[in-house]
């Protein structure tokens, strides 16, 4: 087949409706994608993608396509497998990495997979493996995650990895093979109807029953997935499209008329110089930052520059701003710091950017800022007054709002002249009171001290995975995140298994950087498989496996409030108590994987750097006390003046 250069691919957006902001209640903002982080993997690779903005009065024409025209390995006139077009259109958006398990309904795209010289594919052991992976890729690298999976059970085990990326907006793109059309709706083997089934945790999803639709789907697809509030998109290909043989058309428009209408446009001068007009009269403010902000952490990063206003982080926002600043309170929220917490209790201004007011932050929604005036900026219009009524609300990319807000904040000479130095004192008392401490177990290992040595040797450079529960707060407490991606975890749906696989996608994602998952044992064993997958694939990843032979979190909440009656916590082996079980060193022998145990905390320092050092895989197992309890902690439901933080499991309550 002799390879041609095609035309330069493109899709053309379809005008959007124009409105006064007078008709709406809330601001709307121009569409803007996210910028890739800088660094040399990615200068590398193709461009993915769609970039530039729709104006209120034209949308311009966007494109998917690289820098450079797309060399076809076919003919411009040859036909070829539907298969074959759909890898064409992935490799046509820059995918080069995708986490795809064969079966039958999907063998024809693998096969087609076997004919691209520039897409791999790392094979997960699991399907929710996979879909975990390609969000461990999106979330660490900023480009949407590809995984592939047959029908029936194997789309079905993508459901969580979809809901996951759905609650916490993370790019993914999954396709998965579909029973042929004629057998659809009849029960057929391995069918499922997976459109319906994944509606609701979807952005959007699509059943192909034309192959001539495949570019424009694939084209919409990474569209829907990267503008606006990011979240994943399901493309379902029967196995008889796969088959067929077609020529594509790569110039089809996107079909999207509702959608583009509904895409934010340009923020609002007026909107932006009221929010001044709050910074500077305001004597107690605070920002609480989510996962909204990982695209403008540097835009972030100047406006506290220019305010010096503190910041509060929601464990989705982990990294938007450096935890270590002295501007910084950390995490808010059921776990958070004392002092961000207070200071969220007690602020006059809350500048919530990128939040959706989560019920893990807020606590009761009634006492939660209370004494404060509350602006809510996010790009998606259903959250904002969903949960708290704000007092002012833009409705924008708030990458875009930072910079308009940061330009009037310099044109006005604001920067190093507005005096919080009282408000910065107050809060400085607190965490003076009460910094972020535990208590020791005698030559135990406690986990909080595991983690802070890890980040001592890493230097806080690592990118950090986590599974759910315990583990998952005290790395979000204790390891020093300085800069956006740089933690991974499942925040919205707390779906336990997610560390190892997401670990994979991150290295995979971003070769040469230290990738740990910090585990704990029941999330650990959940995705335990894909040690196999980091052995054959040759990815370095760490796994910090706090191990307490306990459903941690849900024993934490046994010892509060169920007097210690233990329910099916307990995950070693009743008949021998003193055992550790099961061993999982003997899972990381069985892939070839070094692994190693550690007991004492005096070993514990250099058992984590052996872990580091040692090339490759390893996974070491640090035995914890199952005692310990994540403080502070303000429970369910409750109000700052609930928090709790004194305590753990050797304690009657």
């Amino acid at each position: 087949m002799a390879a041609t250069t095609a035309p330069k691919p493109a899709f053309t957006a379809l005008p959007s409706s124009s409105s006064s902001s007078s008709q709406k209640p809330f601001l709307r903002l121009a569409l803007q994608f996210p910028s890739l982080p800088n660094s040399s993997y990615h200068s590398q690779r193709p461009s993915l993608k769609i970039s530039s903005a729709l104006s209120d009065a034209t949308a311009k024409t966007t494109t998917a396509a690289a820098a450079e025209d797309f060399v076809s390995r076919f003919g411009l006139e040859e036909p070829r497998k539907g298969a074959d077009i759909l890898v064409e259109a992935l490799e046509r958006q820059g995918v080069t990495d995708v986490f795809a398990y064969p079966g039958g309904a999907s063998m024809e795209i693998h096969q087609a997979l076997t004919r691209s010289a520039s897409i791999r594919n790392v094979l997960p052991r699991h399907e929710q493996g996979g879909v975990f992976a390609a969000e461990g890729y999106a979330r660490s690298s900023g480009i949407p995650g590809v995984c592939i999976a047959t029908s029936g059970p194997g789309a079905t085990n993508l459901v969580s990895g979809l809901a996951d990326a759905m609650l916490d907006s993370v790019p993914l793109v999954a396709i998965t093979g579909q029973v042929p059309r004629r057998m659809i709706g009849t029960d057929a083997f391995q069918e499922t109807p997976i459109v319906e089934v994944t509606r609701s945790v979807t952005k959007h999803n699509y059943l192909v029953l034309d192959v001539d639709d495949i570019p424009r789907i694939v084209n919409e697809a990474f569209f829907l997935a990267t503008s606006g509030r990011p979240g994943p998109v399901l493309i379902d290909i029967p196995k008889d499209i796969q088959q067929q043989f077609a020529i594509p058309n790569w110039d089809q428009p996107i079909r999207l008329p509702g959608y583009m209408s509904r895409l934010p446009k340009s923020p609002n001068e007026n909107h932006l110089e009221l929010i001044v007009r709050l910074v500077m009269e305001s004597k107690k403010p605070v920002l609480y930052v989510g996962g909204g902000c990982l695209n403008s952490s540097e835009e972030l990063r100047r406006f506290v520059e220019l305010t010096g206003v503190p910041v509060a982080s929601t464990l989705m926002g982990l990294g938007a701003y450096p935890i270590a600043d002295e501007n910084s309170l950390q995490m808010l929220g059921m776990h958070g710091t004392v002092y961000a917490n207070y200071a969220v209790d007690k602020a006059d201004l809350l500048l919530a950017f990128g939040v959706r007011f989560d019920d893990r932050v807020t606590g009761k929604l009634e006492a939660f800022a209370s004494r404060a005036k509350i602006v809510h900026i996010d790009i998606d219009s259903a959250e904002i007054g969903k949960n708290k009524q704000p007092h002012v609300s833009v409705c924008a990319d708030l990458k875009l709002a930072l910079k308009g807000i940061n330009h009037m904040l310099e044109s006005r000479g604001v920067g190093g002249k507005l005096d919080f130095r009282g408000w910065r004192e107050e809060l400085n008392e607190q965490k003076r009171r009460f910094p972020l401490s535990y208590k020791t177990f005698e030559d135990e290992i406690s986990p909080q001290y595991a983690i802070q040595v890890l980040d001592e040797l890493t230097n806080g450079d690592a990118i950090v995975s986590t599974g759910v529960g315990q583990h998952q707060m005290w790395a979000a407490q204790f390891y020093k995140y300085k800069r956006p991606r740089q933690w991974l975890t499942s925040g919205g749906l707390g779906a336990m298994g997610f560390g190892l696989p997401a670990a994979i996608g991150a290295a995979v994602a971003n070769p040469g950087a230290v990738v740990v998952d910090i585990d704990g044992d029941g999330s650990f064993i959940m995705n335990v498989q894909e040690l196999a997958t980091i052995k054959v694939e040759k990815l370095p990843v760490k796994i910090l496996l706090l191990n307490n032979q306990h459903l941690g979190m849900v024993v934490q909440w046994e010892d509060r409030f169920y007097k210690s009656n233990r329910a099916h916590t307990y995950l070693g082996d009743p008949s021998n108590e003193n055992a550790i079980f099961p061993d999982m060193l003997k899972f990381a022998d069985a892939c070839g994987i070094p692994a190693a145990r550690v007991t004492k905390k005096e070993d514990l320092r250099a058992a984590i750097q052996k872990m580091l050092d040692t090339p490759g895989p390893y996974l070491l197992d640090v035995i914890v006390p199952h005692q310990e309890h994540v403080l502070p902690m303000i429970p369910s439901n409750g109000t700052f003046q609930d928090v709790i933080t004194e305590g753990d499991g050797r304690t009657s309550y």
